[in-house]
Formats: C-alpha cells, structure tokens, sequence
C-alpha cells in the first residue's frame, strides 16, 4: 500500500487528508483546496466529515473561501459542508438541492471562476446519481471525487447509482485524457494519479471484465433467486476480502439490472 498524506499538487491545489480511514473511504477523504498563484481566494472541495481538527486544517490551508463545492452527496465527503461553509461565510454548490447552502447549484458544463482560477463541471454520474467531476484546464488535471479512486476500485451505489451512467462517465473522462485535456486525476480517495489514460483503461477494461464473469455466473447458476446477487458476489468476487462483500453486492445488483435493461 502506498503511504498517502496529502499535500500539494500543481500551482493550485492542496490536499488536506480527513482523519477518517477505513474499509471504505481507504486513507480517509481528500478534501481540495484550489487556489490561482498570488490569489486571495481559494475554492474547498468536499469537506468531508464533521472533524474540528480537520476542518480547522482546511480553513487555514483556505484562507478566505469563496465557494465550496462538492462531488457529490455521501456523507464522507458532504457531512460538514454547510457547517463549514457558514463558518466561513460563504455557500455550498452542488447538483443535489439537498446539500447546497445558498441559491447556486452546480451542473455539468458550468464553469466556477474565483480570482482567475476556472474550475469547469463535468457530470460523472454513476457511483451515484448527483456525482460530478471538476476540471481545472490550468493544470490538466480533474477531481473525481468518487468516481475514480487513488486506488482500487469504486462501487456503483445501486440503486442510486447506475452501471450505464458509469459506464458513460468513464468513457467521457477517457475522451478528455485521450485529447490530452486531462493527464492527472486527484481523487477523493486515495493517492494523485499522473496517468489519467492509463487509469481510465484500466477502468473501463475492469469494468467489462466484471460482467463478463457476472454474465459467465448467471449462465452456471440461472438467474433466479432473491438471494442471486450474494450468490454471484461469493463467486465473481471470491477474490475480494469477504468484508468488501457488501458494497460489491450494490455493485452487482447494479451489474444485473445493467445486463436486464436494453442494449444501450
């Protein structure tokens, strides 16, 4: 395992580790801090868990901020959000009405600029529903929260989440460090990525992987059976550590209502 602390990356970006390690979050949340060189203001990217040390952490990193912003929803990434940014006084953005502290959302195509940083959304969804990544073309490099991890993996959130709508994402992050828009990913999760392409391939091809032995299951053992996705779980991801098991049925159950819907 590659030992992972955070830090700086590029002119622009800082990465503060929340305190928050386990099973599923692997060194706990990397919460962003981007700043354009010589700027007053600076943009937080998922503050992660309600955490006095690390939120305190992040302010000073941040300074003054003028907007936070988030991948998405799940608690390890948003749980502090609105306390943080009220003691900051600013707002939340987001694509979940949920999680926004103020009246701006966040959508795909829009773009945030704070003191000539240029921060543009792109919309990733798939881990879950209201997932987005953020591109900063200054560095040519994209957080993808969720949607890409530091290493490993990641679980496509069923119901919520959805392997077509993954599938889709990770072809659009493939096109944007194909055209070389893209050649770092800073994750949430996890160590900085220097080969965005390389990563993506090996996503995508994983991905198909996966179901083709899910589909390689169902032909061994039909497909019936309320307890069918923890019977291809104990088969198609015999190699995972059993305590995984639980996200990797979210995973399948997402698998299977992928291979049931329609040819895309």
């Amino acid at each position: 395992m590659t030992d992972w602390a955070g830090g700086a990356f590029g002119e622009r970006a800082r990465c503060v580790l929340a305190p928050n390690p386990n099973i599923m979050t692997l060194d706990g949340t990397n919460t962003w801090v981007l700043r354009e060189p010589g700027a007053r203001r600076s943009i937080v990217v998922d503050p992660g868990p309600e955490i006095t040390s690390h939120l305190d952490t992040v302010a000073d990193t941040a300074g003054e901020v003028s907007v936070v912003l988030l991948t998405h929803g799940h608690a390890d990434h948003s749980e502090a959000a609105r306390s943080f940014a009220e003691r900051m006084g600013c707002g939340v953005r987001a694509l979940d009405p949920q999680h926004r502290l103020g009246s701006e959302g966040l959508r795909d195509g829009d773009v945030v600029a704070v003191d000539g940083l240029e921060v543009h959304v792109v919309g990733t969804p798939g881990h879950t529903s209201d997932s987005l990544s953020f591109l900063l073309p200054a560095e040519r490099a994209v957080l993808t929260g969720d949607t890409v991890l530091g290493r490993g993996t990641t679980v496509v959130a069923h119901p919520d989440g959805e392997l077509g709508a993954y599938l889709d994402s990770l072809h659009r992050l493939h096109a944007l460090a194909e055209a070389q828009e893209v050649t770092a990913v800073w994750p949430g999760h996890g160590p900085v990525i220097d080969d965005a392409l390389g990563v993506l391939d090996y996503y995508l091809a994983h991905r198909q992987e996966r179901l083709e032995q899910v589909r390689e299951a169902l032909r061994e053992m039909g497909g019936a059976g309320d307890d069918l996705p923890r019977r291809v779980v104990e088969k198609v991801y015999a190699d995972v550590d059993p305590v995984l098991w639980g996200a990797a049925e979210l995973s399948v159950r997402a698998q299977l209502a992928y291979l049931a819907s329609p040819p895309r």
